[in-house]
């Protein structure tokens, strides 16, 4: 694949001042905890998105996706809430958040390609988002990578571009993975406070695998459905007198819901509570080598948002059974749902015959065939060249 330099150079003229990459990721546990201050679990991917960069002395935006095989032109006055559309949002609406609070932020010229499937739930557009971010963080010396503290502070801005601009109402979960996890490790975010804990995430070493299904299965967060589950967790707060479904103990679930106006606000709700519990749970078995536990869990969480939550499709809950099947110790969707991709907890000797599997189960359906692959845990946005 012709690299981001040479593409920017022949689209461009002239060869960028630098290259930066943020990584998609996968989220091992704590699916729509984010939007309702509670906890994530996430891992950086290998896959990465490449953004080549080159300062301009105007406020003109000129960038081209290698995917695409377009160059769109955007004056950066113009760009605001719903302008631009499509992809372009995501590289725009970075350089307004960005100049929204207080960076001196100018033009670019910007080249992406990507390793990270697009519209498989693994967060392609975080780490659209963050690569243009990292390489605007050192083009116009924002500081935005020095430490943990400021690459929060990038990650914010880079949700208020897919909030504000993008127009996709989701948490902060992927921007963080994106700026904050370590090679080898998972991050356990408390998306209430900002908190961030790195997990050791070896499966190496214990003999297991971690093999991803993107199932093909058309994977959109704009379309109205995400924002739907995030709206019904507000009203049930609203309903509950609190200020984020975090605040519901595990303990206090049943009297809850007991409280709640209707069953969708109810299964909306014990979804993420329970969720939340995993999480920590899963925490404590990855520190205590329990792989099995954490199978358990993950099988748990996927007949959570199949269920309560209502996220799944079928595309997901076959490949989780077809893996299962095959001797997984445990699968389930990943990332916002409705689509996209599924993750299994396998040891390593039974991932091809769970490859075959899905495969198979998919064939027997007349779908089109899923696309595994093994993946470990990866390092966090930043300059590379």
């Amino acid at each position: 694949m012709t690299s981001a330099a040479e593409t920017h150079r022949d689209v461009f003229g002239s060869a960028p001042q630098g290259v930066w990459s943020a990584p998609g990721r996968v989220n091992l546990i704590g699916e729509h905890t984010d939007y309702n201050g509670g906890l994530a679990l996430p891992i950086a991917l290998p896959q990465r998105t490449t953004a080549a960069c080159s300062p301009r002395p105007d406020d003109l935006l000129r960038v081209h996706s290698a995917h695409e095989g377009e160059t769109v032109e955007v004056p950066l006055g113009e760009v605001g809430p719903g302008s631009p559309e499509g992809w372009p949002a995501y590289v725009a609406g970075v350089l307004w958040a960005l100049r929204e609070a207080g960076g001196a932020v100018r033009g670019l010229d910007v080249t992406v390609t990507s390793e990270v499937p697009l519209g498989a739930g693994l967060s392609s557009s975080a780490a659209l988002e963050c690569a243009v971010g990292a390489a605007a963080s050192d083009l116009f010396d924002l500081g935005l990578l020095a430490d943990a503290a400021s690459r929060g502070r990038l990650a914010d801005a880079c949700v208020r571009a897919e909030n504000e601009v993008a127009g996709a109402a989701t948490g902060g979960m992927d921007q963080s993975a994106a700026l904050l996890c370590q090679e080898g490790a998972a991050l356990l975010l408390d998306c209430r406070d900002g908190a961030t804990e790195q997990v050791p995430f070896d499966l190496e070493a214990a003999g297991m695998v971690l093999l991803v299904t993107d199932t093909r299965a058309a994977h959109s967060l704009s379309d109205g459905q995400y924002e739907q589950r995030r709206r019904a967790c507000e009203r049930a707060a609203h309903e509950l007198g609190v200020q984020t479904l975090r605040e519901v103990a595990p303990g206090g679930l049943e009297e809850a819901l007991a409280r709640l106006s209707g069953d969708e606000l109810r299964r909306r709700t014990r979804h993420v509570v329970t969720e939340i519990a995993r999480v920590e749970a899963a925490v404590g078995a990855l520190r205590a080598g329990d792989l099995e536990e954490v199978g358990r869990l993950f099988t748990a969480s996927h007949a959570s948002l199949r269920d309560d939550y209502e996220v799944s499709c079928a595309e997901l809950d076959v490949s989780v059974e077809a893996v299962e099947a095959a001797g997984a110790l445990g699968a389930r969707m990943t990332g916002g749902g409705f689509g996209g991709s599924s993750i299994a907890l396998l040891p390593a000797g039974s991932a091809e015959a769970a490859v075959d599997a899905v495969g198979a189960a998919f064939a027997a359906r007349g779908w089109a065939e899923p696309a595994c692959f093994r993946v470990t845990a990866g390092g966090a946005a930043g300059r590379d060249a």
